[in-house]
């Protein structure tokens, strides 16, 4: 039955969410995956079930994690608002107020709010980049801070699918003299006992669910010259994404690894409003055709904007390539995230936007 490949609870509103998360499972489209969803800071939905890798010889467990690509971006986004919260980082500010050395090739008047919003001209880098080069924190981020933008900063989005990550996290380091990766652990992950990391410690590494690669690849973006190099400059096998060199590593636009209710569990603090400044994320940034992702989307400061498309309007989303999602409606004071590791390589790939309607986070 469907239901016994499906551990954890869900409040009785949300049956209907349990039954939809066991069929997936029941039916293969998904392998492994987990599902929380938090109201006014309590659990009310927290399923996980299926396997932790392809061959289905390890059960997925209460405890497991997976690598969640680019919702990992949602969390970075949170360590930025909670710097800016108390007083120490200035979205309006120049990136060279914190980090001098990216004032060069004209960038001065680059703005944290133009790298929050994809909009900071810096989608991919000029150099060749292989693979290890993500893992080599001062090679990433010097080479950002030494080129010319692609296009005017502020004036469109053009998606930093692994850029924002090294660009938002050295701001972070210039700051507060520690890693985004640290800060996240020792100021918010750990004080709430989330299981999320950026830099995955070795003692977790046998918690980790194996990510079953998309039978056709990656999605393709399309076929400018700005597009190719963002897809492919590097672009990691899910191979690499699954060894340990990848999980260690500080990639904090693409190399988180948790699990659902640490996702949900940290957002938490958005939409309490523990932080004044998740307010802040929702003002629109920039919006338009994504010069990367070729589709309309409106940025606020480190999400998507969910107006016209959640059942609230002040809601903050953004997902991961594979399927990941996650979601934090304000007006509801509601988190929701899912994770999974059978990978699609579909655009529009809705299984988490599926079980999200089911909840009525949609």
């Amino acid at each position: 039955m469907a239901e016994d490949l499906v551990r954890g609870f869900a409040r009785e509103q949300y049956a209907p969410v349990r039954e939809a998360f066991a069929n997936n499972l029941a039916r293969g489209v998904d392998v492994g995956a987990a599902l929380c969803v938090t109201v006014d800071g309590e659990t009310v939905v927290d399923l996980w079930g299926g396997f932790a890798d392809a061959a289905g010889a390890r059960p997925w467990e209460r405890d497991t994690i997976v690598n969640v690509y680019s919702t990992t971006k949602t969390v970075t986004a949170l360590v930025a608002l909670w710097l800016a919260d108390r007083g120490e980082l200035d979205f309006e500010a120049p990136v060279a107020r914190y980090w001098p050395e990216f004032a060069a090739n004209g960038k001065a008047g680059v703005k944290v709010s133009h790298v929050m919003s994809h909009s900071a001209g810096l989608a991919a880098w000029h150099e060749p980049m292989r693979t290890e080069d993500l893992y080599d924190w001062e090679k990433a981020t010097a080479l950002l801070a030494a080129q010319a933008p692609d296009w005017e900063p502020g004036t469109a989005s053009g998606y930093h699918g692994l850029t924002q990550g090294y660009l938002i996290g050295e701001v972070v380091r210039r700051i507060t003299g520690r890693s985004l990766g640290t800060v996240l652990r020792e100021e918010i992950a750990g004080p709430l006992n989330a299981d999320f990391h950026i830099g995955l410690p070795e003692s977790e590494e046998a918690r980790v669910a194996e990510l079953v690669a998309p039978p056709d690849g990656p999605p393709e973006l399309g076929g400018t010259e700005l597009q190719i190099r963002v897809a492919t400059n590097p672009g990691p096998e899910v191979s690499e994404v699954n060894s340990r060199a990848w999980r260690a590593a500080e990639i904090p636009a693409a190399g988180g690894t948790g699990n659902a209710r640490s996702v949900a569990r940290l957002h938490t603090i958005l939409a309490s409003g523990q932080v004044d400044a998740a307010r802040r994320a929702l003002r629109p940034q920039v919006e338009g055709k994504d010069l990367v992702l070729g589709i309309p989307v409106r940025f606020g400061l480190g999400f998507a904007l969910g107006d016209g498309l959640m059942s609230n309007p002040n809601t903050l989303y953004w997902g991961g390539y594979g399927g990941s999602l996650t979601i934090v409606d304000l007006d509801a004071r509601t988190t929701y995230c899912y994770v999974m590791n059978k990978m699609s390589g579909t655009v529009g790939d809705l299984r988490g936007v599926e079980l999200a309607m089911t909840a009525g986070v949609m």
